[in-house]
């Protein structure tokens, strides 16, 4: 399927080497001032070829707003808009135009199709969540309104892991450095392992981890609809994404009821609170007002700039030497990406809580 969410819904087109991405914002509330530069400073932050240790692919990923957008307003019709690829350097991809390469989704695809775009991953590459980033920017931007914030930084790159809780750091800094991780000293041991797998031409996995702050109790639904449920679900949905853990998440579920209970205590306001937040900010699948924190774990990347075994598409044993332009790690340029899919998923919810209480 290629829409995501029920009342703010993003519908994406476009592949890797097509001569453009784009998609298609339906619920978007009207009468809003847009800032376009924000929504472009967003994707610049996933843009390729920023780094040393990213893909040296190069894109301005200039975003083109095509309808819904008048005098700098939201109309409330769809819309609609466009990121041109430029610098497709499709040759690279000949030799795997009938060679399966190993964890990709070149095997998948032809059983379910018949066929593939072999240039670049086509529709499976991660080149589609250009589109994904300017819906999280727009609706970033709502949220805002309502004192909503999100924030991601990159937490571990293989063995190296930030010790500092995200409450002790500046996420606003984690854009200061090529590992887009706030802990400057983990960052710069970060890079320096992201830069040595690459010259062996491997690659490295890590984790995301991401805070929502200012949400108010009442977001996310009962059973099958958690607000949990519908963060996994977008999460996972990213390329190279593997797993999915809240509050305490895997950690926590080895200690104690009595550890991990979240007493409610006054909060000094005349309300009520938690005196911890083992539960991330959820209860029951719908938000309870404290910071919803989570973390999305990625692989290392499948393309490995080296020979491989594989086989061809008649099942012919066969090497493979990849060529183009691939990401050592994805945790730098993942991180706007899960802020974007975490800011449609919670405006989405918004919305929908709109229509079940007057």
């Amino acid at each position: 399927m290629n829409s995501f969410g029920e009342i703010f819904r993003l519908t994406t087109f476009g592949e890797s080497h097509g001569p453009a991405l784009g998609g298609i914002i339906d619920g978007m509330p009207a009468g809003l001032e847009v800032d376009i530069k924000a929504v472009q400073q967003e994707l610049d932050r996933r843009r390729p070829g920023q780094s040393a240790i990213v893909t040296g692919r190069q894109e301005n990923d200039r975003v083109t707003f095509l309808s819904g957008i008048f005098e700098g307003k939201t109309t409330g019709t769809p819309i609609g808009f466009t990121i041109a690829n430029t610098d497709q350097h499709s040759k690279d991809y000949e030799e795997m135009r009938h060679i399966w390469r190993p964890s990709h989704a070149d095997m998948t695809y032809t059983m379910k199709y018949g066929m593939r775009d072999h240039r670049g991953g086509g529709r499976a590459s991660a080149r589609e969540t250009a589109a994904r980033v300017v819906g999280g920017a727009l609706a970033r931007q709502v949220l805002s309104r309502h004192g909503i914030t999100v924030a991601a930084y990159t937490s571990s790159v293989g063995p190296v892991t930030t010790p500092l809780p995200y409450s002790s750091m500046s996420l606003a800094s984690a854009y200061d450095n090529d590992a887009r991780c706030p802990d400057k000293d983990v960052a710069e041991e970060m890079i320096r392992l992201i830069k040595e797998v690459k010259k062996k031409g491997d690659t490295i996995g890590g984790t995301v981890t991401c805070v929502v702050s200012g949400v108010p109790a009442g977001l996310g639904e009962p059973l099958f609809d958690k607000l949990q449920s519908r963060l996994a679900a977008a999460m996972l949905s990213i390329p190279a994404a593997k797993g999915f853990d809240y509050g305490m998440g895997f950690d926590g579920c080895g200690s104690l009821g009595s550890e991990m209970a979240d007493t409610f205590i006054p909060d000094g306001n005349g309300g009520i609170t938690t005196a911890t937040n083992h539960s991330g900010g959820i209860q029951g699948g719908i938000s309870n007002g404290s910071d919803i924190y989570f973390r999305v774990a990625f692989k290392p990347v499948a393309t490995l700039l080296r020979r491989v075994d594989t086989t061809d598409d008649t099942g012919r044993p066969t090497q493979l030497q990849a060529r183009g332009r691939h990401d050592p790690c994805v945790l730098p340029r993942a991180v706007p990406i899960v802020e974007a899919m975490t800011a449609m998923v919670i405006l989405d919810a918004f919305l929908k809580n709109r229509t079940t209480r007057l």
